[in-house]
């Protein structure tokens, strides 16, 4: 078998095992002795972690996760292979995070991870993504609205750079975001969806109620 192909068939493999690590569960156990799959939305990503474990955990997986996708993306360079497409792989730490082995193929939304692959492929976008999530968050202090508008908008901004993989997983992704999210859009259409404490959404719902 020829060496790179060896390569690329490892790197596949380290890209999905990377994506499968459940960094809410581990540091749930690990160091709260709580599996957040039992409490709040049980979901194992950031926001559920936020919630049930605190902030400093919170930001702890959401670092973890991101960098699951960012060294995902960065194994091609890791390996020296150029002749495959890194968001390959940054793809395949997705598929992992939310289908884990680890959990049973289940696993969480894939936000943070595919921010990830973002940072490593196009920082420049992960900038500006990372600002538009922030800006819709402060406003709306709805973590899921944040997810489901920024990943359109990164959508549209990937056609105009001319970067047909970029634009097409972009936009694949976009629609598996809507997809995992579709309880919170029947929350938010609801006008019952879990905010932050803290932001103007935040704000206005404390003080209507």
């Amino acid at each position: 078998m020829d060496s790179n192909i060896e390569k690329i068939v490892l790197m596949f493999i380290i890209a999905y095992l990377l994506g499968s690590i459940p960094s809410g569960v581990w540091i749930g156990k690990a160091f709260f002795h709580i599996d957040i799959r039992r409490h709040g939305s049980g979901n194992i990503g950031t926001t559920n972690t936020y919630r049930v474990l605190g902030p400093i955990a919170g930001s702890v997986v959401m670092a973890m996760d991101i960098s699951k996708g960012a060294v995902a993306t960065l194994l091609p360079m890791f390996f020296h292979v150029a002749t495959i497409n890194p968001l390959l792989f940054g793809l395949a730490a997705i598929l992992g995070h939310t289908f884990s082995v680890f959990d049973k193929f289940k696993g969480g939304k894939a936000v943070a991870t595919s921010a990830g692959m973002l940072l490593a492929y196009k920082p420049s976008f992960f900038f500006l993504a990372a600002g538009i999530w922030i800006l819709i968050i402060l406003l709306t202090s709805m973590v899921s609205l944040a997810s489901i508008i920024t990943f359109p908008c990164i959508t549209i901004a990937t056609f105009f750079i001319h970067d047909t993989y970029l634009f097409i997983l972009a936009a694949v992704l976009t629609v598996f975001i809507i997809y995992r999210h579709w309880a919170n859009i029947k929350r938010i259409l609801h006008g019952n969806e879990r905010m932050v404490p803290f932001g103007l959404g935040n704000l206005l719902r404390t003080r209507h109620e």
